[in-house]
């Protein structure tokens, strides 16, 4: 192949890559500009009876049933060639469905936003020193191999069961007086965040251990030879670079935790599937809805992962596993 010809494909590449960036851009800030100004709205001006009214869409859906109802009429017309025309029907329908439950969704996908948030950051301050055990803690890193083996080993929506129904955690919540009040969740979104972090944790540990044990060795040695204690070589030397090469790992436990807040509806959390779920059943649209729930969790997955994408490229120890590098690698 000449060089010429090399020339114009590498710019061909790099201008598809700008569009598909350009466009990965304006569909981020398109659907977090619905969700974040969808709840700045419910919490201010909704609640001073300004515009709609919460939990009412910004745009009406019957424009969009109107005109779908009109297509739909020329396309039955039509006979088999008003089968195009009937898809642009089935479009305006979806659009007027959209419309419709567009402000539920948004509400339920701060509940699995939050719900997952929360959950990650708290399994997280249980999974370091869990880690650290399996690694270096002596005979107590059978306690540690204990608690990852038992909640990796059973499902959790068993564990939810266990903490909802089997144990009396809802009771104790149910009597603090602020919860469920104001801003604050009911006790159900409190147990189903126990509930998460503790899940979390145990699959966060494994995640750092595997990290942890790539790190040299060698280097906690030397740390102690400088003067460090045992747990200031581990603290300030061997887990700064296991956060690094854990960042992929996390990433994985991240859209875990976003697809599997769902199960966080069985015990009464209204999050976004529940809401979805709801709606469904009273509508009987099943598949236009889940393909909207679909659509939502999809934008929150990709989301993440680009956030998380450019963490590791931020914190990346130069010359060390970088992202660019591992890409430019491929590519040769």
């Amino acid at each position: 192949m000449s060089e010429t010809k090399q020339l114009a494909i590498g710019r061909l590449r790099t201008s598809i890559d700008h569009a598909g960036r350009l466009l990965t851009v304006l569909a981020g800030v398109a659907f977090w500009g619905w969700l974040v100004t969808r709840w700045l709205y419910d919490w201010t001006l909704a609640r001073w009876g300004i515009g709609p009214g919460a939990g009412e869409s910004f745009v009406p859906a019957e424009p969009f049933a109107s005109a779908a109802a009109s297509v739909e009429g020329t396309a039955s017309s039509l006979g088999p060639l008003g089968v195009p025309i009937g898809w642009l029907a089935g479009l305006l329908d979806g659009m007027a469905l959209a419309a419709d439950i567009a402000p539920a969704l948004a509400t339920g996908a701060w509940y699995t936003v939050v719900l997952t948030a929360v959950s990650l950051t708290f399994g997280f301050c249980i999974a370091v020193p869990v880690a650290v055990l399996r690694v270096y803690g002596g005979p107590f890193r059978w306690v540690a191999l204990a608690y990852t083996e038992l909640i990796r080993g059973t499902p959790l929506l068993a564990q939810l069961f266990v903490l909802y129904y089997g144990l009396p955690l809802a009771v104790w919540l149910n009597d603090v007086d602020v919860i469920g009040r104001g801003f604050i969740p009911e006790y159900a979104f409190w147990i189903a965040i126990i509930g998460f972090t503790i899940n979390g944790s145990a699959y966060q540990s494994e995640y750092i251990r595997g990290a942890l044990e790539t790190v040299d060795e060698g280097q906690l040695t030397a740390a102690r030879a400088l003067g460090l204690s045992k747990l200031e070589g581990i603290r300030y030397v061997m887990l700064p670079q296991t956060f690094r090469y854990a960042i992929p790992a996390w990433t994985n436990e991240l859209v875990y935790l976003i697809k599997y807040s769902s199960l966080a509806g069985f015990v009464t959390v209204p999050e976004l599937y529940y809401r979805a779920s709801r709606i469904a059943s009273s509508t009987f649209e099943y598949t236009p809805i889940f393909t909207l729930l679909a659509l939502v969790y999809l934008g929150l997955v990709l989301s993440a992962t680009n956030l998380m994408g450019r963490l590791e490229r931020r914190v990346a120890v130069p010359g060390i596993g970088q992202v660019d590098g591992r890409k430019q690698e491929r590519e040769e």
